[in-house]
């Protein structure tokens, strides 16, 4: 996979690019540096610069800063925009959609919190609901309990394009409260694997991931109870998920 071209975030690209023309969710391209020391902070690997390994992950951070932080899939200039489908612990999507995945305008509409945590339990066993978030609630509820964003490295690559495999570590510090639980001030981290299959022209087609969201929620829901009235004002302009990566 090509080096994507560099742009004034050293881990994501096209943040300037077209700045005039691109509609940014939020008025214009975010700004990833509080979560970038988390990332340098926490981080378990450092890549070599140029290397594969390196590569594959700025090219899933860039992807993700698109997708929460750019309003049209026209602007998206990591996937290819016909071809693209996002799949999550395939059997969930199976049972849920009635077939495997999520089209490009499917998942930029739900936002990448709804897309990953989708699932097929009955409603009074669900810790998130995702069919009832927005995809502005759900940034607001992560980037209340993650106010340092949530970051993102990938451990260990399989194998090259045209189709990608590599084992990914995602963390954050829950340091604000999370859907009536308190924070611990503790790590939340969990572990998955993904596959990426890319075009000729190195854009993505389709992302498939594996993960247990039981190591997210384990850490989250660990919070004391606590009540919405006495929960402290968050500021909606932090970072978000990563949105932060």
């Amino acid at each position: 996979m090509a080096t994507l071209p560099a742009g004034r975030d050293k881990y994501r690209s096209f943040l300037d690019d077209e700045a005039d023309s691109v509609q940014w969710r939020h008025g214009g391209p975010p700004t990833y540096d509080v979560v970038n020391q988390l990332f340098e902070q926490g981080r378990t690997k450092e890549w070599e610069e140029g290397s594969l390994e390196e590569t594959v992950q700025n090219a899933i951070k860039t992807w993700e800063m698109e997708l929460s932080h750019k309003v049209r899939l026209q602007d998206f200039k990591s996937i290819n925009h016909e071809n693209f489908n996002l799949i999550v612990n395939a059997w969930e999507s199976l049972v849920i959609e009635g077939r495997e995945g999520l089209k490009g305008e499917e998942a930029l509409k739900m936002g990448s919190y709804n897309a990953l945590l989708k699932n097929s339990l009955p409603k009074e066993f669900q810790y998130y609901k995702a069919d009832e978030e927005s995809f502005e609630s759900s940034h607001e509820a992560f980037r209340s309990a993650f106010p340092r964003g949530f970051a993102w490295e990938v451990i260990h690559v399989y194998s090259g394009p045209p189709l990608i495999a590599f084992k990914f570590r995602h963390w954050g510090i829950f340091e604000g409260p999370f859907k009536g639980h308190a924070p611990t001030g503790e790590k939340v981290e969990f572990y998955g694997i993904a596959t990426v299959k890319v075009d000729e022209g190195l854009k993505v087609e389709e992302v498939e991931v594996y993960y247990d969201p039981a190591q997210l929620f384990g850490g989250l829901l660990k919070g004391a109870p606590i009540s919405i009235s006495s929960s402290p004002t968050q500021d909606a302009s932090a970072c978000p998920f990563h949105s932060p990566s």
